[in-house]
Protein backbone atom coordinates (compact mmCIF):
# COMPACT_ATOMS: atom_id res chain seq x y z
CA UNK A 1 0.00 0.00 0.00
CA UNK A 2 1.39 3.36 -1.01
CA UNK A 3 2.26 5.72 1.82
CA UNK A 4 1.32 9.43 1.65
CA UNK A 5 4.23 11.69 0.73
CA UNK A 6 5.84 13.91 3.33
CA UNK A 7 4.65 17.01 1.48
CA UNK A 8 1.01 15.88 1.46
CA UNK A 9 1.19 14.90 5.14
CA UNK A 10 2.61 18.32 6.02
CA UNK A 11 -0.09 20.08 3.99
CA UNK A 12 -2.77 18.04 5.73
CA UNK A 13 -1.38 18.91 9.16
CA UNK A 14 -1.11 22.63 8.33
CA UNK A 15 -4.67 22.56 7.00
CA UNK A 16 -5.94 21.11 10.27
CA UNK A 17 -4.11 23.80 12.25
CA UNK A 18 -5.62 26.53 10.07
CA UNK A 19 -9.07 25.04 10.53
CA UNK A 20 -8.62 24.95 14.29
CA UNK A 21 -7.63 28.63 14.21
CA UNK A 22 -10.64 29.51 12.10
CA UNK A 23 -8.63 30.39 9.00
CA UNK A 24 -9.33 29.33 5.44
CA UNK A 25 -5.83 30.02 4.12
CA UNK A 26 -2.45 31.53 4.94
CA UNK A 27 -2.43 35.09 6.34
CA UNK A 28 -2.20 37.89 3.80
CA UNK A 29 0.77 39.38 5.66
CA UNK A 30 3.19 37.85 8.13
CA UNK A 31 2.25 38.53 11.75
CA UNK A 32 4.07 41.31 13.57
CA UNK A 33 5.90 40.09 16.67
CA UNK A 34 4.78 41.71 19.91
CA UNK A 35 6.84 44.46 21.47
CA UNK A 36 8.49 43.12 24.62
CA UNK A 37 9.13 45.54 27.45
CA UNK A 38 12.78 46.42 28.00
CA UNK A 39 12.78 45.23 31.67
CA UNK A 40 11.89 41.74 30.45
CA UNK A 41 14.57 41.48 27.77
CA UNK A 42 17.29 43.49 29.52
CA UNK A 43 18.35 42.70 33.07
CA UNK A 44 21.66 44.58 32.98
CA UNK A 45 21.11 48.29 32.40
CA UNK A 46 24.58 49.76 32.88
CA UNK A 47 28.10 49.15 31.64
CA UNK A 48 29.39 50.00 35.12
CA UNK A 49 30.56 46.94 37.04
CA UNK A 50 30.42 44.53 34.12
CA UNK A 51 33.75 42.98 35.13
CA UNK A 52 32.50 42.17 38.65
CA UNK A 53 29.22 40.76 37.37
CA UNK A 54 30.97 38.66 34.72
CA UNK A 55 33.47 37.27 37.26
CA UNK A 56 30.65 36.36 39.64
CA UNK A 57 28.56 34.62 36.97
CA UNK A 58 31.58 32.84 35.46
CA UNK A 59 32.51 31.42 38.87
CA UNK A 60 28.91 30.26 39.32
CA UNK A 61 29.42 28.43 36.00
CA UNK A 62 32.44 26.65 37.56
CA UNK A 63 35.03 28.63 35.63
CA UNK A 64 38.27 29.53 37.40
CA UNK A 65 38.56 33.32 37.28
CA UNK A 66 41.83 35.21 37.74
CA UNK A 67 41.66 39.01 37.80
CA UNK A 68 45.14 40.14 36.74
CA UNK A 69 47.05 43.13 35.43
CA UNK A 70 48.85 42.76 32.12
CA UNK A 71 52.27 42.37 33.76
CA UNK A 72 50.90 39.56 35.96
CA UNK A 73 49.32 37.62 33.12
CA UNK A 74 52.33 35.57 32.02
CA UNK A 75 53.30 34.13 35.43
CA UNK A 76 49.67 33.55 36.45
CA UNK A 77 48.84 31.79 33.19
CA UNK A 78 51.96 29.62 33.36
CA UNK A 79 51.17 28.60 36.95
CA UNK A 80 47.57 27.73 36.00
CA UNK A 81 48.75 25.48 33.16
CA UNK A 82 51.62 23.79 34.99
CA UNK A 83 49.40 23.07 38.00
CA UNK A 84 47.18 21.11 35.59
CA UNK A 85 50.15 19.29 34.05
CA UNK A 86 49.75 20.97 30.65
CA UNK A 87 52.79 20.78 28.38
CA UNK A 88 51.56 21.12 24.80
CA UNK A 89 49.53 24.24 24.04
CA UNK A 90 47.62 25.59 21.04
CA UNK A 91 46.94 29.29 20.48
CA UNK A 92 45.22 31.36 17.77
CA UNK A 93 47.13 33.70 15.50
CA UNK A 94 46.17 36.79 17.51
CA UNK A 95 47.61 40.31 17.46
CA UNK A 96 46.22 40.83 20.98
CA UNK A 97 48.05 37.81 22.39
CA UNK A 98 51.19 38.83 20.52
CA UNK A 99 51.02 42.28 22.11
CA UNK A 100 50.84 40.65 25.56
CA UNK A 101 53.77 38.35 24.63
CA UNK A 102 51.75 35.34 25.73
CA UNK A 103 53.49 32.74 23.60
CA UNK A 104 56.92 34.07 24.66
CA UNK A 105 55.95 33.71 28.34
CA UNK A 106 54.75 30.16 27.77
CA UNK A 107 57.83 29.08 25.85
CA UNK A 108 60.14 30.75 28.39
CA UNK A 109 58.55 28.53 31.04
CA UNK A 110 59.46 25.44 29.01
CA UNK A 111 55.99 24.83 27.57
CA UNK A 112 55.52 23.65 23.98
CA UNK A 113 53.27 26.38 22.56
CA UNK A 114 52.31 26.73 18.90
CA UNK A 115 49.87 28.89 16.97
CA UNK A 116 46.98 27.76 14.79
CA UNK A 117 48.66 28.85 11.56
CA UNK A 118 51.49 26.37 12.20
CA UNK A 119 49.29 23.44 13.20
CA UNK A 120 46.91 20.92 11.73
CA UNK A 121 43.58 19.97 13.30
CA UNK A 122 44.98 16.54 14.16
CA UNK A 123 47.79 18.17 16.14
CA UNK A 124 45.28 20.07 18.29
CA UNK A 125 43.99 16.71 19.54
CA UNK A 126 47.45 16.07 20.98
CA UNK A 127 47.46 19.34 22.95
CA UNK A 128 46.78 19.58 26.66
CA UNK A 129 45.33 23.10 26.56
CA UNK A 130 44.06 25.82 24.28
CA UNK A 131 44.98 29.41 25.18
CA UNK A 132 42.77 31.92 23.39
CA UNK A 133 41.46 35.44 23.33
CA UNK A 134 37.69 35.93 22.99
CA UNK A 135 35.24 37.79 20.77
CA UNK A 136 33.18 38.82 23.81
CA UNK A 137 32.43 38.01 27.43
CA UNK A 138 28.77 38.25 28.48
CA UNK A 139 28.35 39.65 31.98
CA UNK A 140 24.73 38.59 32.55
CA UNK A 141 25.41 34.91 31.85
CA UNK A 142 29.13 34.67 32.67
CA UNK A 143 29.78 33.26 29.20
CA UNK A 144 32.80 33.41 26.92
CA UNK A 145 32.16 33.95 23.22
CA UNK A 146 34.56 32.68 20.58
CA UNK A 147 34.29 33.69 16.93
CA UNK A 148 36.05 31.07 14.80
CA UNK A 149 38.04 32.44 11.87
CA UNK A 150 40.82 31.26 9.58
CA UNK A 151 43.26 32.49 12.26
CA UNK A 152 41.33 31.12 15.20
CA UNK A 153 40.13 27.56 14.70
CA UNK A 154 37.02 26.47 16.57
CA UNK A 155 38.90 23.42 17.87
CA UNK A 156 41.25 25.53 20.01
CA UNK A 157 38.61 26.09 22.69
CA UNK A 158 36.65 22.85 22.24
CA UNK A 159 39.15 20.01 21.82
CA UNK A 160 41.89 20.25 24.51
CA UNK A 161 40.98 19.23 28.06
CA UNK A 162 41.95 22.67 29.42
CA UNK A 163 40.86 26.03 28.01
CA UNK A 164 42.48 29.27 29.18
CA UNK A 165 40.74 32.41 27.93
CA UNK A 166 42.18 35.92 28.18
CA UNK A 167 39.54 38.64 28.45
CA UNK A 168 40.23 42.36 28.13
CA UNK A 169 37.78 45.01 29.45
CA UNK A 170 36.65 45.98 25.95
CA UNK A 171 35.41 42.39 25.41
CA UNK A 172 32.74 42.73 28.10
CA UNK A 173 29.11 43.16 27.02
CA UNK A 174 26.09 43.41 29.25
CA UNK A 175 23.94 40.64 27.79
CA UNK A 176 23.09 38.54 24.74
CA UNK A 177 21.18 41.45 23.19
CA UNK A 178 24.38 43.48 23.03
CA UNK A 179 26.36 40.46 21.89
CA UNK A 180 24.20 39.81 18.85
CA UNK A 181 23.96 43.53 18.08
CA UNK A 182 27.76 43.68 17.99
CA UNK A 183 28.04 40.54 15.87
CA UNK A 184 25.52 41.92 13.36
CA UNK A 185 27.17 45.34 13.25
CA UNK A 186 30.56 43.76 12.50
CA UNK A 187 29.06 41.69 9.70
CA UNK A 188 29.93 38.40 11.39
CA UNK A 189 29.07 35.52 9.06
CA UNK A 190 30.49 32.71 11.19
CA UNK A 191 28.73 30.90 13.97
CA UNK A 192 29.63 32.06 17.47
CA UNK A 193 30.66 29.55 20.13
CA UNK A 194 29.21 30.49 23.53
CA UNK A 195 31.00 28.80 26.42
CA UNK A 196 29.30 28.71 29.81
CA UNK A 197 31.73 26.64 31.85
CA UNK A 198 33.44 23.27 31.56
CA UNK A 199 31.82 20.53 29.49
CA UNK A 200 29.24 18.70 31.59
CA UNK A 201 27.06 15.65 31.03
CA UNK A 202 25.21 13.15 33.20
CA UNK A 203 23.90 9.63 32.77
CA UNK A 204 20.40 8.33 33.45
CA UNK A 205 21.22 8.18 37.17
CA UNK A 206 22.19 11.88 37.09
CA UNK A 207 25.87 11.28 37.86
CA UNK A 208 27.56 14.48 36.67
CA UNK A 209 30.78 14.11 34.69
CA UNK A 210 32.90 16.96 33.33
CA UNK A 211 35.14 16.93 30.28
CA UNK A 212 33.40 14.24 28.23
CA UNK A 213 32.55 16.46 25.26
CA UNK A 214 35.07 19.26 25.75
CA UNK A 215 37.33 20.96 28.31
CA UNK A 216 37.11 19.72 31.90
CA UNK A 217 38.45 23.05 33.20
CA UNK A 218 38.06 26.61 31.92
CA UNK A 219 40.34 29.34 33.27
CA UNK A 220 39.47 32.99 32.67
CA UNK A 221 42.15 35.65 32.93
CA UNK A 222 40.29 38.93 33.28
CA UNK A 223 42.61 41.85 32.65
CA UNK A 224 42.23 44.88 34.90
Amino acid sequence: MAQPSTDSSSSLLIGRVRLALGRSGPPAEPPVPPVIDEPITRLVYSDVGLDELFAKRAEENKMIVHRVYAEELGPTLVRFLIDRKCRRLALPESAFLQKLKVIESLRSAGLDAETWDHMTLDQVYDCDAGVTDVFAAVAETGSLVIRPTARHGRALSLVPMIHAAIVQPRDLVADLVDLFDNATREGNRNGLTIISGPSKTSDIEMNLVTGVHGPCAVGVFLLQ
